[in-house]
C-alpha cells in the first residue's frame, strides 16, 4: 500500500473544514487552553519555510492539549494595515483593500495546506471596519484618560515615502521599506503615554504566574531602561536653568562642560547672544539629516559646536563651564542636556580630547590617560570638596542630600523608554477618530458613530508637505464639532500598524461581537493567553505595546487580568541553506509550496520541528528532509505487520511508557526535536520485533498525531479504530514502568575501564562488587594486589583501587 501523501492530506484538510474539527467551544465550564502565534503581515510574496516554524510548534501544543481534554483556542488572523501594501498600491494603481484581500487569500491557502489546526471561525483582519471600530474605541479611551496627546517633536522622516517612521523602522540610517534617506523633522504628532506604565511593565514581568523565558524578560527590561540617579539644575550665564539627569551625581565636581541637543529650545532663546550663530545653524542642519540611530549608535567621531556667548554654571562649585551642541544628545531622551565628566566616561573623554577641554579625576583608581576609567561602583572620591574621601556609594547619598537642601536638584528614577509616536501620514491605516474645533480643541468622534471608516481616495500619495492623503479629501475632512456644532476638521493622520496588533489576542476571544471588543464573559474565560510564541525580533516593541494596552484596559475594567500572556517563548529563525537569513535578495528563500508538493505537509512539519533546537537558528537542509519522509513511510508501512492485541507486549512495555513520558514532557519544554528522536527510537524497537499490535499502533499514532496529523488520521481510520484520532485521549504512562529493569555499569580498576556488566537496575552494592570481582578481566587486574578501596555509584560504575 503506497503512502500517497497528496491525496491523504487533501482528504483530511477537507474533513477538518467540513466537520469544524478545531473550533473552540463557547462552553465556559470546560478547562481552557489558549495558544497564540503572532498573526502575519500578508505580503504579496507569501510564506517562506521560516514562517511555519512557530505555527507548527504551537499547533503541536494545541493538538496535544485537545487530546488532553482542553477546550483549545488556537486562532489566526491578519495584521493587514501598513506601508508595504500602500506602496504597492501606489506603484500599481490598485486599491490597498484589493491588494490586501489577494495577499490574505494566498497566505490562508498556504497555511491550510500545512494542516494547521487554526479555528478559522475566529479569523480576524485589522483592516476590517468591524475590527478597527474597536481599535478606534481603545484609542478614544486612552484620549479620555489623558494618555493620548499631541506634541511637537523631532521625528524620523523618510524623504521618499514622505511619512514619519518609528525608530525601529530606520535601519542604518535609511528607511527599512524603501531604502531612502531618513532625516529629522519637527512635526505635530499624536503620542501615547506608555511611560506612565514603565515601572509596572518592569515589575509585572516577575509576577509569580507569569512565565517569560529569560531572554524575553531581559529584552523588555533593557528597552524600558530603568535607572536611578538625580535630576540636577545647572545654572547659565543667561539666567536660565538647564536640567540634566545623571546616574552619577557623585561625579559633579568632575563636570567640566555641558552638551545639549541641536534641537534644544534654549538655542532659539539665546539666539541674540550666541556669537557663532552661523556655525550653530550649519551644525543643526547637518544633524537634521541623521536618524537617532546614526546619531547615537553609528557615530564614531565626536562632533559639536560650542555656544559662544553663553556658559553653564556647575551647581556644586559655581564654576562657569562651556556649553556645546552635539548630535549624540537627543531632545527626545532625558532632558536634552547632559553634564560631561570626561575623567570617568569614554564618550566624554573622547569629546574632551577633541575640543581640548579640562579632565578632572574625581574617583581615584583609574588611569585617565590610558582610558582605564575607575569602576563606577567602586573607588574613593578625590578632588570633590566635601565628598573627598567618601566611597562612591556614600558620595551618592551625600550629594543628593546636598542638592535637595540647596534647591539644586532631587533624586530621580529615569527610564530610557519614550512615549509612543502614534501618528502616520499615510492612507492605509486606522483613521484617528478625533476632530479639531477652534472653540473646543480636540474632540472625540461619538462612540456610536464608530467605526470612522477610511474614505475612498484617488491618490494614496502623501502630500508634498508631508500630510496624509486624507488631507486632500475636503468633503471628509470638513465636519462639525460633536461638542458645540461649530465647523471642525477631522484628524487626517492615521494610526501605525502597531495599533491593530496591540490587542488582537483579545478579539479572538469573541470576534463577531458588535457591542464590545469582546464580551466580559469571553475575556474572563480565555485570558490570559496560556502560551504565546513569536519571533525574538518582536519581544521588545510589539510585546511592550500589547502589554501596555492590556494593562490600560485592565485599569478601566475591560479585562480582569493585569498581564495578557501567562507564557511567552521565542523561536530561532530557519536560515537559508547557505546559513544566511532567508531573503529574496540573497536568493536563498525556500517556498513551502514546493516542499509540500514534493514531500508532503506532514514531512515538512516534522522536519521543521526536527531541524534543531527550537530556540536557536538552524539552516535549511533539503537532504535532511528526506530522512523525515522515510520515517513517515516506515510508520505507514506498520500497517503491513499489524496484529491483534489490546495491551503492550512485555518486551515493549517499558519502551512505550518511556516514550509517552518523553514526548509529553518534550512538547511542553519546546524540545520537539528530541521528542521526534524518541519516536524514531521506539519505531526501531518495534521493527526489531517484526510486528506491532493494535494497542501499540494506537499509542504511536496518538503521539505522532500533533506532528503528522494527516498521516496518523488516515492510518487510524484505515485500521478501523473508533471515532476520529483528533478526538481520542492523549497517551498516558506509568512512572514505575519508565524505569529500566537492567542497566549497564562500567567496572574500573584504578580508574581504568576493565569491563562493562549488565545488572539489575536496583542491584545492591555487595552484589555489584561480587559480580565485578567474578569477571575474568577484573580478576587479572587485581590479582596479587592489595585492595585499598571499593567504590560503587548506583546505575553507573564500580571502581576498585589497588596497590
Amino acid at each position: 500500500m503506497k503512502y500517497d501523501f497528496a491525496a491523504i492530506e487533501k482528504k483530511w484538510q477537507d474533513v477538518w473544514d467540513r466537520e469544524n474539527t478545531f473550533a473552540a467551544q463557547n462552553d465556559y465550564t470546560k478547562p481552557k487552553y489558549y495558544a497564540l502565534v503572532e498573526f502575519p503581515y500578508p505580503s504579496g510574496q507569501g510564506l517562506h519555510v521560516g514562517h511555519p516554524r512557530s505555527y507548527t510548534a504551537l499547533d503541536i501544543v494545541a493538538r496535544k492539549k485537545r487530546l488532553e481534554g482542553y477546550n483549545v483556542l488556537y486562532p489566526m488572523g491578519w495584521d493587514a494595515f501598513g506601508l508595504p501594501t500602500e506602496n504597492f498600491a501606489i506603484k500599481n494603481h490598485i486599491h490597498p483593500e484589493i491588494v490586501t484581500a489577494k495577499n490574505v487569500a494566498r497566505f490562508k491557502s498556504q497555511l491550510k495546506s500545512l494542516g494547521l489546526s487554526f479555528d478559522w471561525n475566529r479569523e480576524i483582519n485589522t483592516t476590517d471596519p468591524a475590527y478597527y471600530k474597536w481599535t478606534q474605541w481603545i484609542f478614544l479611551q486612552l484620549f479620555k484618560k489623558g494618555l493620548a496627546y499631541k506634541s511637537e517633536m523631532a521625528v524620523n522622516w523618510c524623504t521618499s515615502c514622505k511619512c514619519v517612521l518609528a525608530n525601529e523602522e530606520v535601519v542604518n540610517g535609511v528607511c527599512e521599506r524603501c531604502g531612502s534617506e531618513v532625516v529629522r523633522k519637527v512635526k505635530s504628532q499624536w503620542m501615547l503615554k506608555i511611560t506612565e506604565y514603565a515601572q509596572r511593565l518592569i515589575d509585572d514581568l516577575d509576577l509569580p504566574d507569569i512565565n517569560y523565558i529569560d531572554r524575553v524578560k531581559i529584552s523588555q527590561k533593557n528597552w524600558i531602561g530603568r535607572s536611578t540617579g538625580a535630576e540636577v539644575d545647572f545654572g547659565t550665564t543667561q539666567g536660565d536653568v538647564l536640567k540634566i539627569y545623571t546616574t552619577r551625581p557623585d561625579t559633579l565636581f568632575g563636570a567640566t562642560y555641558m552638551v545639549i541637543s541641536p534641537e534644544h529650545p534654549y538655542i532659539e532663546k539665546w539666539v541674540d547672544v550666541i556669537e557663532n550663530l552661523a556655525d550653530v545653524r550649519a551644525y543643526q542642519e547637518e544633524a537634521a539629516k541623521k536618524s537617532d540611530f546614526e546619531r547615537t549608535e553609528l557615530v564614531k567621531d565626536k562632533t559639536g559646536v560650542e555656544l559662544k556667548g553663553v556658559k553653564g554654571i556647575n551647581p556644586v562649585n559655581g564654576k562657569e563651564i562651556p556649553i556645546f551642541i552635539s548630535d549624540y544628545v537627543l531632545m527626545g531622551y532625558g532632558t536634552g542636556a547632559i553634564m560631561a565628566v570626561p575623567a570617568h566616561d569614554t564618550r566624554d573623554y573622547d569629546f574632551a580630547k577633541a575640543f581640548d577641554l579640562p579632565i578632572i579625576e574625581v574617583v581615584a583608581g583609574g588611569d585617565v590617560e590610558k582610558e582605564a576609567f575607575t569602576d563606577c561602583a567602586t573607588g574613593v572620591m578625590v578632588n570633590s570638596d566635601f565628598l573627598t574621601g567618601l566611597s562612591v556609594e556614600e558620595a551618592k547619598v551625600k550629594i543628593i542630600d546636598w542638592l535637595k537642601e540647596n534647591g539644586k536638584g532631587e533624586p530621580k528614577v529615569n527610564f530610557k523608554l519614550r512615549d509612543w509616536v502614534f501618528s502616520r501620514q499615510r492612507y492605509w491605516g486606522e483613521p484617528i477618530p478625533l476632530v479639531y474645533c477652534e472653540k473646543c480643541g480636540w474632540v472625540p468622534v461619538p462612540e456610536e458613530e464608530l467605526p470612522l471608516r477610511l474614505p475612498e481616495v484617488d491618490s494614496y500619495e502623501p502630500t508634498d508637505d508631508g500630510q496624509s492623503p486624507l488631507a486632500k479629501m475636503t468633503d471628509w475632512v470638513n465636519t462639525t464639532c460633536p461638542h458645540c456644532g461649530a465647523p471642525a476638521k477631522r484628524e487626517t493622520d492615521t494610526m501605525p500598524q502597531w495599533a491593530g496588533s496591540s490587542w488582537y489576542f483579545m478579539r479572538y476571544c469573541d470576534p463577531h461581537n458588535d457591542e464590545a471588543l469582546a464580551s466580559q464573559e469571553a475575556l474572563n474565560y480565555w485570558l490570559p493567553v496560556d502560551w504565546y510564541n513569536g519571533g525574538m525580533e518582536h519581544t521588545t516593541l510589539h510585546l511592550l505595546y500589547s502589554r501596555f494596552w492590556h494593562k490600560f484596559l485592565y485599569d478601566i475594567g475591560v479585562v480582569s487580568c493585569s498581564e495578557p500572556y501567562a507564557k511567552r517563548t521565542s523561536h530561532g529563525m530557519i536560515l537559508g541553506e547557505n546559513g544566511e537569513k532567508m531573503s529574496k535578495s540573497r536568493g536563498n528563500v525556500v517556498n513551502p509550496d514546493d516542499i509540500i508538493s514534493e514531500y508532503g505537509a506532514d514531512t515538512m512539519r516534522l522536519y521543521e520541528m526536527f531541524i534543531g533546537d527550537f530556540e536557536k537558528s538552524a539552516p535549511w537542509n533539503t537532504a535532511s528532509i528526506k530522512g523525515c519522509k522515510r520515517f513517515l513511510e516506515r510508520i505507514w508501512n506498520l500497517q503491513d505487520i499489524l496484529t491483534d492485541g489490546d495491551s503492550y507486549r512485555p518486551e515493549l512495555e517499558s519502551a512505550f511508557h518511556k516514550t509517552v513520558k518523553k514526548v509529553s514532557e518534550d512538547i511542553e519544554a519546546l524540545k520537539f526535536n528530541t521528542a521526534i528522536a524518541a519516536m524514531m527510537a521506539l519505531l526501531n524497537e518495534v521493527s526489531d520485533t517484526g510486528s506491532i499490535n493494535r494497542a501499540e499502533l494506537k499509542t504511536m499514532l496518538v503521539l505522532l498525531n500533533p506532528f503528522a496529523p494527516h498521516l496518523t488520521e488516515e492510518i487510524y481510520e484505515a485500521q478501523g479504530y473508533e471515532g476520529r484520532l483528533s478526538a481520542q485521549p492523549w497517551a498516558v504512562y506509568e512512572e514505575a514502568k519508565c524505569k529500566d529493569d537492567t542497566v549497564e555499569i562500567v567496572v574500573q580498576v584504578n580508574g581504568k575501564i576493565r569491563t562493562k556488566l549488565t545488572v539489575a537496575a536496583d542491584i545492591a552494592k555487595a552484589d555489584a562488587f561480587a559480580l565485578a570481582k567474578a569477571d575474568e578481566r577484573v580478576k587479572a587486574a587485581v590479582e596479587g594486589k592489595n585492595l585499598v578501596k571499593e567504590i560503587f555509584v548506583p546505575g553507573k560504575l564500580v571502581n576498585f583501587v589497588v596497590k
